[in-house]
C-alpha cells in the first residue's frame, strides 16, 4: 500500500552474484525529516543496495520499499523519489538546459522547473554550455537538478559530495538538511564519515555485505570516551589513588605515562594533589570518531602494515589543547572540532562562509565543482 510517509525500509536485503555475496540480510529503515548516511568503505555493498532499492537490480532475497511499496509500484516515481547514481549519464553535446528539459518532458513537468533548478543549483551560467566540457563538480549539480524536477519527496544520492570543492561541499550540507526540514527523506551514501558528519542525523555503517551500526548519530558520539595521559612522579601511587577515588580502567602507554579514561585534568589534579603526588603534565585526548568508523568496518580490504609508520590505537584521535579543550555534552561536539584531519574533512571543518540557500538565486562569483564564472 502507498502509504505517503517518504519512509525507505530495507528488509532483510540480500543480493548475490554467482558465488560473491554483495549484500547480506541487511535492514534499516530512513525515516522523513532527516537526513541519514549510508556508509562503509569502498566494495561493502552500498551503491548494490541503493540500485536495489530504485528498482535497478532485483534482490536475491529480502525487500527495499519506498511509501511502502517497491520502486516499480509507484506509478511515476520521479515524482517520489530523486536519485543520483552516476553523474556520467549526459549527452556530451547537449546542453545543461536541453539535458534537464529531455527529462522533463518525460515525466510531465514544464520547462519552468528546468530554469528553477538551474538557478537552485548554481548552473544558471552554464545553462547553455554543453554538458561534455563539465568539470566533475559541474556534472555532479547537473546530476542532482535532474533528480530534483519532480519535486520528489524521497532522495537518494551516492556519493554525493565526489569532485566538489569546500564552497561546493558546505552547499550541498544546507541544502540536504533544509529539504530534510521540509519532512522529506534523504539517503546519502559515502565511504567517508568525515564527508556527511556534519549533515547526517542517522548513520547506517555497512562492511562486507552486512550492517555494523544502525542508529542516531549522536548515540555512536555519546559511545566515545576522553582519556587524559598522565605524566607523574609516582605511577604506581597515581594508580593506587585514583583506583581508590573510582577510576578502575587506568592503563599505562608506551611512553611511560598513565591514560585514564573517563577523566578530566581537574579531576586527576584534584586527586593527584590529595595523594601529595607531583605530576610534570597532563594532556587530554578525544576520541576520534572516524577512527571508530574504520574499526567497525576493517578488515575488509585492509593493506599491510607500512614500514616505519607507527600504528595508531583504534579509536583516539590527535591531542586536544586544554585551553580548548571542552567536556562532550549534547551540543558541544568536540569530536567536530578536534576531528582527526582527512582526505576531506578539513575543508569541511574549515569553511564558514555564508552560502547560497535552496530557493535563491546564485550570486556573483560563486562557483562549486572549480566553475570560473
Amino acid at each position: 500500500m502507498h502509504d505517503g510517509s517518504g519512509r525507505i525500509a530495507v528488509q532483510n536485503l540480500t543480493k548475490q552474484f554467482g558465488a560473491v555475496t554483495a549484500v547480506q540480510n541487511l535492514s534499516f529503515t530512513v525515516e522523513p525529516g532527516s537526513v541519514t548516511g549510508f556508509l562503509g568503505p569502498n566494495g561493502a555493498g552500498k551503491t548494490t543496495t541503493l540500485r536495489m532499492l530504485l528498482g535497478l537490480v532485483k534482490p536475491t532475497a529480502g525487500t527495499a520499499t519506498i511509501n511502502g511499496r517497491q520502486h516499480h509500484e509507484l506509478g511515476n516515481p520521479a515524482r517520489v523519489v530523486g536519485s543520483v547514481l552516476d553523474n556520467g549519464s549526459f549527452h556530451p553535446k547537449r546542453t545543461a538546459r536541453d539535458h534537464l528539459r529531455v527529462y522533463a518532458a518525460a515525466i510531465g513537468v514544464p520547462d519552468q522547473r528546468v530554469d528553477e533548478l538551474l538557478g537552485l543549483v548554481g548552473l544558471a551560467p552554464a545553462a547553455d554550455r554543453k554538458a561534455g566540457g563539465f568539470s566533475l563538480g559541474m556534472r555532479q549539480r547537473l546530476a542532482l537538478a535532474t533528480a530534483l524536477l519532480g519535486d520528489p519527496q524521497v532522495l537518494v544520492l551516492d556519493e554525493p559530495a565526489n569532485g566538489l570543492d569546500p564552497e561546493g561541499i558546505a552547499w550541498l550540507r544546507n541544502f540536504l538538511r533544509s529539504f530534510a526540514a521540509q519532512g522529506r527523506t534523504v539517503l546519502v551514501s559515502s565511504h567517508l564519515l568525515s564527508e556527511v558528519e556534519q549533515t547526517i542525523d542517522q548513520v547506517v555503517i555497512v562492511s562486507a555485505g552486512m550492517t555494523r551500526y544502525y542508529g542516531p548519530l549522536e548515540n555512536l558520539r555519546k559511545s566515545q570516551r576522553s582519556r587524559v595521559l598522565v605524566q607523574p612522579a609516582d605511577a604506581t601511587g597515581l594508580v593506587s589513588a585514583l583506583r581508590e577515588a573510582g577510576f578502575n580502567e587506568v592503563e599505562p602507554t608506551q611512553d611511560g605515562r598513565v591514560a585514564v579514561p573517563g577523566a578530566t585534568v581537574q579531576q586527576i589534579g584534584d586527586i593527584a594533589a590529595k595523594a601529595g603526588i607531583a605530576v610534570y603534565g597532563m594532556e587530554e585526548q578525544q576520541a576520534d570518531l572516524e577512527q571508530l568508523f574504520f574499526q567497525l568496518t576493517s578488515p575488509q580490504y585492509s593493506g599491510a602494515p607500512i614500514p616505519g609508520v607507527p600504528q595508531q590505537q583504534p579509536g583516539w584521535g590527535q591531542q586536544v589543547p586544554q585551553a580548548q579543550y571542552q567536556q562532550p555534552g549534547p551540543q558541544s561536539g568536540p569530536q567536530m572540532q578536534y576531528q582527526q584531519p582527512g582526505p576531506q574533512s578539513g575543508p569541511q571543518a574549515q569553511y564558514q562562509q555564508p552560502h547560497q540557500q535552496p530557493g535563491q538565486q546564485p550570486q556573483p562569483n560563486q562557483g562549486w565543482g572549480g566553475q570560473q564564472q
